[in-house]
């Protein structure tokens, strides 16, 4: 394997995109429609990026930022390629953007079943602040609000 390479999503990314939707979110995996309208709002108030080696889309993510507030959009790599630190590069693309966007907060939900993931945004500084109940569907998962505050 070569070192996976970091840029930015264009529309010619979205097959790989909603396969990778697909094998890791399944039934709420979000759609073609729901992801070009995250791209449309590139680079305005998103910023996507995709995840590549050797040429294949192996994991992306995506950021929201709007009055000194970004959100994590969305974080994913693929199964097979998880447990390498990928999804903390990934995140790392993000919190510098939200940085170079002026954002003092950022924001992010997380399955509540998902142990692997909240250590790693706990390790970036995000805390819990709250719960929305039966927020994933149509699983009916809780989520976990995080918060991590710039400084």
């Amino acid at each position: 394997m070569t070192d996976p390479v970091v840029r930015p999503m264009t529309t010619a990314d979205l097959p790989a995109a909603l396969k990778l939707e697909h094998e890791l979110f399944g039934a709420e995996s979000w759609t073609e429609e729901m992801l070009l309208e995250e791209l449309a709002a590139v680079p305005h108030v998103r910023h996507y990026v995709v995840l590549e080696d050797a040429g294949e889309v192996i994991g992306y993510a995506g950021l929201a930022s709007a009055g000194g507030d970004g959100d994590v959009q969305t974080i994913g790599v693929r199964a097979v390629s998880q447990g390498r630190g990928l999804g903390a590069v990934l995140l790392t693309e993000l919190l510098d953007e939200a940085r170079r966007r002026g954002c003092r907060r950022v924001f992010l939900e997380v399955r509540a079943d998902n142990t692997p993931a909240q250590r790693l945004y706990e390790k970036f500084g995000f805390h819990r602040i709250g719960v929305r109940k039966r927020y994933y569907q149509p699983s009916g998962v809780d989520a976990i609000m995080m918060r991590r505050d710039e400084p």
